[in-house]
């Protein structure tokens, strides 16, 4: 056999073995959170109330990010991030009923539901039940930091929020949301720190949190500052693992991809520290 052909052997030997190892992905789509007894009475939430999970075929005990989505609690679809495509995990991606058709708190009780099934069924797909990360962008972070703080909603179906592995919020309100106070007639500009705003169930015994935001100058308003000032309130209460990420040059949309690298890394971190 010549150099040549022994190099082209191998590259092509090698590129087999890679594409043989490739983990095979699958997407089940629609399937319902709540129990039957429950959707069955309301329309709506029979309609809304679904996950995506998508995960690995052949491997077990795989990680699990719950990803809700943005939209202002108004709008938005589920959908898997492609920054989240074959990272090695298993991405949950949830719809909740949206305003006006609810109002407060509805939207955290469905994201708090859609938690507590992953909790319950994820060994089904190959996930492990304690490696799950809540995770969303905008109102979908909010809606994360809610469920992961105020214990009440999980309670409701027998899950500890102390049992999820991280937080990670991507540009979430820590006040109290903006459509929230819309619902109460209070304007954009004053900010509020109710039962429905994380700040107001800071903890130190929280689970693991990183927060990220775009640039403050290009964020939405405010949007940074009360994430820096959750993030200092929480180290003065004690907590021991929190982190904040600005992401310079990007706003409240563009600082979505970037982020992904920061949460794959936290992750993968957070597992590391546990199994010490």
């Amino acid at each position: 056999m010549t150099k040549l052909s022994t190099v082209i052997f191998f590259t092509f030997f090698w590129a087999n073995v890679l594409v043989a190892q490739k983990p095979i992905y699958e997407l089940v789509k629609d399937l319902p959170y709540y129990p039957d007894t429950i959707a069955q009475t309301d329309g709506y939430l029979l309609e809304r109330c679904k996950l995506d999970v998508y995960y690995p075929k052949e491997a077990v005990n795989v990680p699990v990010i719950v990803w809700l989505h943005g939209g202002g609690l108004s709008s938005g679809e589920k959908h898997i991030p492609e920054g989240l495509l074959e990272q090695g995990f298993i991405v949950v991606a949830a719809n909740y009923r949206l305003y006006p058709k609810v109002k407060h708190p509805a939207y955290i009780e469905d994201a708090a539901a859609a938690v507590a099934w992953v909790f319950k069924n994820i060994d089904t797909y190959n996930g492990d039940s304690r490696s799950i990360f809540v995770s969303g962008h905008s109102a979908g972070g909010y809606l994360a930091s809610m469920v992961g703080l105020d214990k009440n909603y999980l309670q409701k179906y027998g899950v500890d929020a102390d049992g999820i592995s991280g937080l990670i919020p991507l540009s979430g309100h820590t006040i109290t949301h903006f459509t929230v106070r819309k619902e109460q007639n209070i304007g954009k500009t004053r900010p509020i720190v109710d039962q429905y705003a994380p700040l107001f169930h800071i903890r130190k015994d929280a689970p693991p949190t990183l927060l990220i935001t775009g640039d403050r100058k290009l964020e939405l308003m405010g949007r940074y500052e009360e994430n820096a000032y959750f993030w200092r309130m929480m180290k003065i209460i004690g907590h021991p693992n929190i982190e904040l990420y600005e992401l310079d040059g990007y706003d409240h949309t563009g600082m979505v991809g970037p982020s992904f690298q920061l949460m794959i890394n936290f992750i993968k971190d957070t597992k590391r520290d546990r199994e010490k």
